[in-house]
């Protein structure tokens, strides 16, 4: 690859030989780094990112969507890293307040229960509401995002439009 060249024009200096300093030729070198370079970009694929894919749908004023009592989950993120979680509509709610961090075993208990009430039917799987408020971190919303995934949900709808009376003042009681 590289070659050690030595220049043969030494002359002496009273009675001493000079030593000739040796030179290297790096040009078989860089060649080969710029063909190692090129194949590797050509044969790896880039990072491709990771993202979810979440659409939300237009403005309506006069359609309201009704989800089946038994098997609708709500979240409702609120500061401090906190949610306050549901089964069911908001009048019958038992509301429970947990950490984001921990509501992947929220998510996991009322899938079973919708599970075990509906005879573990597939097309009866649970739907999951998400309402962050006006004082959730964006990073607790996507970590619920991501819990979603996780969780394999296959129906979920994030409303930030519409959290109701009731929620708002369970999560001013409880400081979140």
């Amino acid at each position: 690859m590289a070659t050690l060249n030595e220049s043969q024009n030494s002359k002496a200096v009273k009675g001493r030989t000079k030593k000739p300093a040796p030179r290297v030729d790096l040009t078989a070198m860089v060649d080969l780094m710029f063909l190692l370079t090129a194949f590797f970009m050509l044969t790896t694929s880039l990072g491709s990112l990771n993202a979810a894919d979440i659409a939300k749908p237009d403005e309506t004023e006069d359609i309201v969507t009704n989800y089946p009592e038994s098997r609708t989950m709500t979240i409702v993120i609120g500061k401090n890293s906190q949610a306050v979680c549901y089964m069911g509509t908001i009048e019958k709610a038992n509301m429970k307040v947990r950490p984001v961090a921990e509501i992947q075993k929220e998510i996991s208990a009322n899938e079973q229960m919708v599970a075990k009430t509906h005879q573990n039917n597939p097309a009866k799987y649970m739907i999951v509401i998400i309402k962050p408020s006006k004082t959730a971190k964006f990073q607790d919303f996507v970590d619920v995002i991501d819990e979603m995934k996780i969780a394999n949900i296959k129906s979920y709808a994030i409303d930030d439009d519409h959290i109701s009376k009731e929620e708002l003042a369970f999560m001013k009681q409880q400081g979140i």
